[in-house]
C-alpha cells in the first residue's frame, strides 16, 4: 500500500538520523504532538533541503450556484489530461455541508486525546481498516513533512463503521458515498475523451476502489525551515466546492484507485 504511494526520488536517510527519525516514530504523537509539546525550534528530521515554493494561486470564483455538475466538453477534459495532466470540476455535487463536515472529521481526528489516537498509529500493518501516522515513508523520503495523516480504505471493501474513529466514522462513510458517484462519473468522460465507449473504464473496475487520505498540518515554529507536502498532490478538495483532478498517465494504468485528499490546515 505504501510502496505504491512512493516517489522515484525517495532515498534513506543517513544512519545518523534514523535514531532521531525511529524517536519521532516511536512516540506516535506526530507532528501535532511536537506543537502540543510547546518547541520553538523543529527538530532536524523537518529541515528541508529543496528551494522554498512560488508563490502560486486558484481561482475559486465559480460561474454558477447551482448544484449540478457543470456540462464540460469531452475535447477539452481530453487535452487537459494529455497536456497538463489535470483539471479543475465546478459544481461537481458534493454538497457544500459535507465537504465541511469532512474538514471537521479530519481535523476533529487529529486534534483529539493524543491516547484516543495511538490505537490507530501503524506503520507495518497495511491491513488495518484505518491507519494513522507521520510521513508514510518516514524512513525513505528525503525530507520528513510536517505533516500528520490518516488513510482508510472506504471500497471497494469499506471497514465496519465501528473499527473507525468515532469522531469522524458517519462522515467518513457519506463522503466516500459522495465521492464514488463523482469518480464514476469522471471516469465516463475520460472513457469519452478517450475515444471508448462511455462505460468503459467504468466497465473495467477502474472506479471500484476508494483510499481517503486526511492531511493535518499544525502551526509551525519555523515554517520556512521545512515543508509540509511534497510535489505530486492526486486530488486537492477546495472548501469552496471546487476539486482539481489531477491525472498521471503512468498512475492510471496500473492502479484502480481513487484519492481523495483533504488537506487541514
Amino acid at each position: 500500500m505504501y510502496d505504491m504511494m512512493m516517489c522515484d526520488t525517495c532515498t534513506p536517510w543517513p544512519d545518523d538520523r534514523k535514531p532521531e527519525l525511529k524517536a519521532f516514530d516511536d512516540k506516535k504523537e506526530g507532528v501535532k504532538g511536537l506543537v502540543d509539546a510547546g518547541i520553538t525550534e523543529i527538530p532536524r528530521i523537518f529541515l528541508s533541503s529543496t528551494d522554498p515554493p512560488e508563490e502560486c494561486s486558484i481561482d475559486n470564483t465559480s460561474g454558477s450556484e447551482e448544484v449540478q455538475f457543470s456540462i464540460l466538453i469531452v475535447a477539452d477534459v481530453g487535452e487537459a489530461s494529455e497536456t497538463w495532466g489535470f483539471f479543475q470540476i465546478s459544481n461537481h455535487g458534493i454538497p457544500f455541508d459535507v465537504l465541511e463536515e469532512m474538514k471537521d472529521g479530519v481535523r476533529g481526528f487529529h486534534e483529539q486525546d493524543t491516547e484516543v489516537k495511538k490505537q490507530f498509529y501503524n506503520r507495518d500493518d497495511s491491513s488495518s481498516p484505518f491507519v494513522y501516522n507521520s510521513n508514510f515513508d518516514l524512513y525513505s523520503a528525503p525530507t520528513t513533512n510536517w505533516r500528520d495523516s490518516f488513510l482508510c480504505h472506504m471500497a471497494p471493501t469499506p471497514p465496519k463503521t465501528e473499527d473507525l474513529p468515532k469522531v469522524c466514522r458517519e462522515i467518513l462513510v457519506e463522503y466516500s458515498k459522495q465521492v464514488m458517484k463523482l469518480g464514476k462519473l469522471l471516469f465516463e468522460l475520460l472513457s469519452e475523451a478517450l475515444g471508448l465507449k462511455l462505460t468503459h473504464l467504468n466497465d473495467i473496475d477502474c472506479s471500484e476502489g476508494l483510499l481517503v487520505l486526511g492531511h493535518y498540518y499544525p502551526a509551525c515554529p519555523q515554517p520556512e525551515l521545512t515543508i509540509g507536502t511534497s510535489k505530486i498532490i492526486l486530488v486537492v478538495f477546495k472548501s469552496s466546492c471546487k476539486i482539481i483532478l489531477v491525472v498521471f498517465k503512468s498512475f492510471i494504468r496500473t492502479t484502480r484507485l481513487t484519492y481523495p485528499m483533504y488537506r487541514v490546515p
